[in-house]
């Protein structure tokens, strides 16, 4: 079954705009925020980002406490080569929609080990420079004008 090249991003901070960055288990070092295709072609994006934040993380997007914001971005992009054998012959591009989660500090993370190893939380600015992909780069640069989603 090949991936749709639709896909969703979920930057995950808190209230001080630490970011929650985890390393792809296939790739030392490279370090995303959450990220995952839609599952179906008419899977809601809001029902595929919280379905990745909870699988790559263990968080529930509950609608209250912990609210989805669907920043109504999209980015294209060029799916790295390392990648496209995922995909459906002479797919080639993605489309990823843009959505933040702010949660409360010390927020326990459970990461999927078949997809990731390690989790750090950075400085927004930190954060941003050790991503590995430029959309999620431009997310996290982008976050100071997202982040009224946090409970107050």
């Amino acid at each position: 079954m090949h991936k749709i090249p639709q896909s969703v991003l979920v930057v995950v901070h808190t209230a001080n705009l630490e970011v929650l960055l985890i390393e792809r288990a296939d790739k030392a070092g490279y370090w995303q925020s959450v990220t995952g295709s839609l599952d179906a072609e008419d899977e809601p994006l809001i029902q595929a980002a919280t379905r990745e934040l909870f699988e790559e993380t263990g968080i529930i997007a509950d609608g209250e406490a912990i609210r989805l914001l669907d920043w109504q971005l999209t980015n294209t992009y060029d799916i790295y080569p390392v990648w496209r054998h995922r995909y459906a012959p002479g797919v080639t591009r993605n489309t990823e929609h843009v959505f933040s989660v702010c949660v409360p500090d010390n927020t326990p993370v459970i990461l999927s080990p078949r997809e990731h190893t390690r989790f750090a939380w950075h400085p927004w600015l930190e954060a941003a420079d050790r991503c590995f992909s430029p959309s999620n780069a431009e997310a996290i640069l982008q976050l100071p004008n997202y982040a009224g989603n946090c409970p107050r």
